[in-house]
Formats: structure tokens, C-alpha cells, sequence
């Protein structure tokens, strides 16, 4: 097969190689490096609407009810006088949430890392089919126009929280975020999906089928087995959650009666009868707990391959690491329940999915151990994405703690739909996929642009995103604790919480300080597009294979033949070598024992 691609692409190269337009180059590339970067620089620009309606909704938390002239410039007739109006604060919670987690943590994540890396670590031209790969990508480029288009609607944009339970997505005249903004934020969605399904496909075929002559599977970098697996708890899960957006555009506009039944509006009773919106829950969870792994399992894939570049030591339980995936892949698809606890599920059903919960944290824990492990008396090279790294498996344990409270249906009661929960989930899938994210563009930005990142601003970026961040989310636990709802757009009603009222106004500046701090990393991330310092060859010693490509892009990646792979990704200080790294494509000399833990 491989042979077969080469001959293919070589023809392809001769043929239309200096033909390339500024369109067909930059614009509808089927180039998987090209695309990795549109994904990239879609999913930051997504990121930084989605962190600016953060910072609006935090303000209007601290300080209610008080007028604000960024309000009133960007939110217009939603912020008379600069007051913030009910209905788009919770739409604002709506959009942000949507956004960070399926536009950035999703495709900006996935959809870069498995392009630029799957083709390049498993000795491939490109992507199994280059054409689908585009499709892909510009499926997920209109589904971020139609949300974004959504914020321009005469009603304003969908708010029924990131979630959309019915009846409030399902009924277009129960709410003013209910109408024409829902139904676009619906019709996103099964654009988006649309777009992930082609992509996983085209990301497990290219795996199974292009591998490099001497790459089994149990010599891919984990990175690959990562965006591998990712790629299929998609295939698994995204469709059900299409159905139900399905089936809710039939509820909205079709009269069809799914999620609905006995429905009242001021006294008068609509014609939805036998219709369930626990069904709803069920169909969005089946997709919404997987939807966690999706984000969190690249950049477990990503973290692991850095911190052993950086520990220059081979990965500790490189088997244990793979099987940790794969029982968190099959796993994820059966702890959806968690979510629904106070939905009045049966209590037996509620104790199934507390045992399968707790049971999720075994392989999570052995990745956290070996991770440790691995930077345990290493060599450790402290550069930004290394930082990043270590920041990733910080945030994902103390995260990853609270999910034990919140995975028994007993304790669960306490403090669901209270702030607890944003502090859990944030701290384990936002920032904690953040810092994957982050890692992994400071480590390849030198392969996707043959530049270097500015290490004295990456470091400034990491400190102070990370204060920020335990600043932000640490303190919610306990205003959680103390039973502060979320999605409340002020509390002030409440004299119960006024003694929190402190606490949010200090969560809400660390926001704002995070949030504005994070144009250093943009501005290092396009600055050293042109100017950064030129990239050598193998930046960082590593032993992957996408290190043996030119810096400067060629279409095909490897002039002439493809490398043959002769030993396992993590070679690092291997005795009997004169220097601490092996890559894959050198011979093992003679004698020389493979390791293959």
C-alpha cells in the first residue's frame, strides 16, 4: 500500500507541483500541513471570541447590574445604558460554551494535530484521501460562520446553555434565544459533526493503511495512538448526537412531538403529547461524555511524546500507556449517565454509573503515574512546551480529584448545577486540553512554520495562564460548596450569597488578567511566522519521524523514498550510542536489543 501511495504522489508531484495557485496552496489545499494550520488559526480566532464573551459574562457576575462601556459597545441593544440584559447573559454562556469545547478543544485540537502528525509520524505522503481532508475542513469553517452569524439575529443568539435541554431549544417562542438563533446554532452543529465524521474516517484509515514499511503498531508514538482513537470514540459517539439535533429542528419546525410533552404556556395547553426531554439528555450525554476524551486524548497523546523529548528518557509503560487509552476509549462511551443523576433516573441505574465513573479514574491514574515517571531523574529540558506539559498533568490531577465527588450519584446531589462543576470540568477538559494544545503548537510550530517561538514570551505566557487559571477555577470549588448556582446572571437577589459576592469579583479579575495575557502568545504565534528564528532541522533531538522531513514544506514530505522505521519511538539515552537519541529510521546495530515495553 505504501509503495503504492509513493509512485502515485511522485506522478502527482511532477505533474502540478509548480502549477499551485494562492488558492489551491493556501485556500483549498489538500496539503495535510496546510490544513493542520487552517484548523489551527480557525480554532485560535474561535478561541478568542469564545474567552472575550468569558470575560463579559464574569464581569457582569462581579459587578451586576452596573453599567459597562464594553457592554454597550459590544452587545448594543442587549446592554441599555450599559446594564447587561438577563437573556443574552445566559446566551453569551451558550456560545462561549459551544465554542471553547466542540470549535476550539475539538477541531482546533484534533482536527491540527491529527493532519500535521498522523501522515508525518507514520512515514505517509499525506492523508488517505486529500480531498475529504479539505472537505472536512471547510465543513467546519462554515459551521463557524453559521454560529458566528447567529450573534447577528434579530433575537439574538441561542440560549438554552451549551447543553440546549427542551423545552427551551425546542419551543421557538419560549424564549427570545429560543427562535431563529437556536435553529442556527442547530443547523452548526450537524455542519460541524459532518465535518468530524469525514475527518475521523479519513484519520483511521490513513493509520490502518499508510504506515511506512517497519511500523507496527506497537512502534507508533502514542501521539498517533491518541488521535487514533480519538478519531473512532467520534465515529462512535458524534452520530447520536446529530440524530438528536436532528430530531429537535423536526421538534422545532415540523411539529413532530420527540422531546415534548404536556406543555403549558400562560395557562393554555400546546398539542406535544408522549414526546420525553430526559430522552434529549440522553442522546446529547452520549455523545457530551465521550466529547471529554475527544478533547483530553490528543492532548494526553501530545504531552506524553513531548515530556519524553524533554525528560530525554523513553517513555515509562509505553504498553501500559496504550492499553490506558483504549480502556478509557471503550469506558467513555458508557459513563454518560453521570450527567443525569438529578434527572429522576432509577437509583440501581444511578449506582451502575457511579461504578463505571470511579472505575474511569484506574486508566486515567496509571497515565498520571507514568507521566510522572517518565520526568522522575530525567534530563529535563524546562522550554515552553515542556512547562506546558507538566502544567497539562497538574491541572488534569487536581481536576481529575473532584470528579470522584461528582461521579457518585450520592454526593453528586450536593453541588450539581452549582459552581463545583465548572471548577471540576474546567480544570480537567478546558484548561487542562488547553495546556495540550499549547504544548504541542510551542513543540511542532518549527515543523508547520520552520520557525522558532520566542522562548522568553512563552515562558511569560505560561506563568502567568497558570496563576490565572488555578486563580479563576480553584475558588469555585468553594462558592460551589457553598451552593452558588451556575448560568444565575446575578446573585444579588439572594442575600444568602452575598458573602460570595467578594470571592467572585477576585475569580473575575484573574480572568480578565488571563485572558488579556494571552495576546503574548498571539502575538508571539504570528510575529514569529516571519520573524521568528529560522528552524534547524530537529529542534528539539527528537526521535519521531516528521523530524527527518525538510524544514522547507515539499508536497509528499520525504524526497525519494519513504523512511523505514527499525525501532520503537522512544530511543532517548539509549546506552551504547554517542548520542541521547535514536530515531526511528536508524538500523539497530548489531546485538542491539529492541525495547518493546
Amino acid at each position: 500500500m505504501s509503495a503504492h501511495a509513493d509512485t502515485h504522489v511522485h506522478d502527482d508531484d511532477h505533474g502540478h507541483h509548480h502549477e499551485q495557485t494562492f488558492i489551491t496552496k493556501y485556500v483549498f489545499s489538500t496539503d495535510h500541513k496546510m490544513i493542520s494550520k487552517q484548523y489551527l488559526i480557525t480554532g485560535v480566532f474561535m478561541g478568542i471570541i469564545g474567552i472575550l464573551m468569558s470575560i463579559m459574562f464574569r464581569m457582569q457576575i462581579a459587578w451586576p447590574e452596573e453599567p459597562n462601556v464594553l457592554f454597550e459597545a459590544l452587545l448594543g441593544k442587549w446592554a441599555p445604558d450599559g446594564v447587561m440584559d438577563a437573556d443574552i447573559y445566559l446566551a453569551l454562556v451558550t456560545i462561549h460554551g459551544t465554542i471553547m469545547v466542540f470549535f476550539v478543544l475539538t477541531a482546533g485540537l484534533s482536527g491540527t494535530f491529527s493532519n500535521l502528525l498522523i501522515p508525518l509520524q507514520i512515514g505517509a505522503r499525506d492523508m488517505a484521501s486529500g480531498f475529504l481532508n479539505m472537505v472536512s475542513y471547510w465543513l467546519f469553517f462554515v459551521s463557524c460562520i453559521v454560529m458566528i452569524s447567529s450573534l447577528f439575529v434579530e433575537a439574538g443568539p441561542a440560549a438554552a446553555g451549551w447543553t440546549i435541554y427542551p423545552p427551551l431549544s425546542a419551543l421557538p417562542m419560549a424564549s427570545s434565544g429560543s427562535g431563529m438563533g437556536m435553529t442556527l446554532w442547530l443547523v452548526s452543529m450537524a455542519l460541524f459533526i459532518a465535518s468530524q465524521l469525514i475527518g475521523g474516517l479519513n484519520y483511521v484509515v490513513t493509520v490502518l493503511n499508510l504506515r511506512t514499511k517497519g511500523m507496527s503498531m506497537t512502534r507508533l508514538p502514542l501521539t498517533i495512538w491518541a488521535l487514533f482513537v480519538t478519531a473512532i470514540i467520534g465515529l462512535v459517539s458524534f452520530p447520536v448526537l446529530l440524530s438528536a439535533a436532528l430530531l429537535l429542528i423536526m421538534d422545532r419546525s415540523f411539529g413532530t412531538s420527540f422531546f415534548l410533552s404536556d406543555i403549558f404556556i400562560q395557562g393554555e395547553v400546546l398539542h406535544y403529547q408522549g414526546g420525553s426531554p430526559v430522552l434529549f439528555e440522553h442522546l446529547f450525554w452520549f455523545l457530551g461524555h465521550p466529547e471529554v476524551y475527544i478533547v483530553i486524548l490528543p492532548a494526553m497523546g501530545l504531552v506524553s511524546e513531548i515530556m519524553a523529548a524533554n525528560s530525554r528518557k523513553p517513555i515509562f509503560g509505553y504498553r501500559a500507556m496504550i492499553t490506558s487509552i483504549l480502556a478509557i476509549a471503550f469506558l467513555s462511551t458508557i459513563v454518560w449517565g453521570h450527567h443525569m443523576f438529578v434527572s429522576g433516573m432509577n437509583p440501581f441505574l444511578g449506582s451502575v454509573f457511579t461504578f463505571t465513573t470511579l472505575l474511569i479514574a484506574i486508566p486515567s491514574a496509571v497515565k498520571a503515574f507514568n507521566w510522572i515517571t517518565t520526568i522522575w531523574k530525567g534530563n529535563i529540558q524546562m522550554n515552553t512546551s515542556m512547562l506546558f506539559s507538566i502544567g497539562f498533568v497538574s491541572t488534569f490531577i487536581t481536576g481529575g480529584l473532584t470528579g470522584i465527588i461528582l461521579g457518585d450519584s450520592a454526593l453528586d446531589i450536593n453541588v450539581h448545577d452549582t459552581y463545583f462543576v465548572i471548577a471540576h470540568f474546567h480544570l480537567v477538559m478546558g484548561i487542562s486540553a488547553l495546556y495540550g494544545m499549547f504544548a504541542g503548537i510551542y513543540h511542532w510550530y518549527p515543523k508547520m512554520f520552520g520557525r522558532m517561538m520566542n522562548k522568553n514570551l512563552g515562558y511569560i505566557h505560561f506563568w502567568v495562564t497558570a496563576v490565572c487559571a488555578y486563580g479563576v477555577f480553584f475558588p469555585m470549588h468553594f462558592i460551589g460548596m457553598a451552593g452558588l448556582p451556575r448560568r444565575y446572571y446575578t446573585n444579588s437577589n439572594f442575600p444568602l450569597f452575598d458573602d460570595l459576592a467578594d470571592v467572585n469579583k477576585v475569580i473575575t479579575i484573574f480572568a480578565i488578567i488571563g485572558g488579556i495575557f494571552q495576546i503574548v502568545f498571539l502575538y508571539n504565534f504570528f510575529i514569529s511566522i516571519f520573524y521568528g528564528k529560522k528552524a534547524t532541522l530537529n529542534p528539539w533531538k527528537s526521535t519521531t519521524l516528521e523530524w527527518t522531513t525538510p524544514v522547507e514544506h515539499i508536497h509528499g514530505n520525504w524526497p525519494g523514498e519513504l523512511p523505514v522505521v527499525y525501532r520503537w519511538a522512544y530511543d532517548y539515552s539509549k546506552p551504547g550510542h554517542d548520542v541521547d537519541f535514536v530515531p526511528q529510521n536508524i538500523p539497530l546495530k548489531e546485538g542491539e536489543e529492541e525495547l518493546q515495553h
